[in-house]
């Protein structure tokens, strides 16, 4: 993997962060609570963090003072045990973790946007 993939993985997992919170605005924990189509779009979108994180190369990962072994666990946590997600811990991820990790996202990378990585 080379630093160019890991800045592409490490862009998504900024942009999908950020679509997350954005999807957030203006919402209540009640609103996602009842509302089956957010919380599996929030899930999702947590789970799509994890998986670019789980392709950032370990180099790179230290690098960045990030919780990676949550942020891939909780990715696996929602892939594995679908029928067990805590929609609970996804809306606390998004409303106190994420936006941690956009501002360390922000700080960390280069503000031209990166191209994704090509599939093989």
């Amino acid at each position: 993997m080379t630093q160019h993939d890991d800045l592409a993985y490490l862009g998504h997992m900024l942009e999908t962060a950020r679509d997350a919170v954005a999807s957030l605005t203006g919402v209540t924990y009640e609103q996602f609570a009842s509302d089956q189509n957010l919380r599996f779009a929030l899930a999702h979108r947590v789970q799509i963090i994890g998986e670019a994180a789980r392709r950032v190369s370990e180099a790179t990962r230290q690098a960045f003072d990030l919780p990676w072994i949550q942020i891939i666990g909780m990715r696996h946590k929602i892939v594995h045990d679908y029928m067990g997600i805590d929609f609970d811990l996804v809306w606390s991820t998004a409303v106190n973790d994420l936006p941690q990790l956009i501002a360390t996202l922000e700080r960390s990378l280069p503000d031209e946007p990166v191209v994704t990585p090509e599939r093989s």
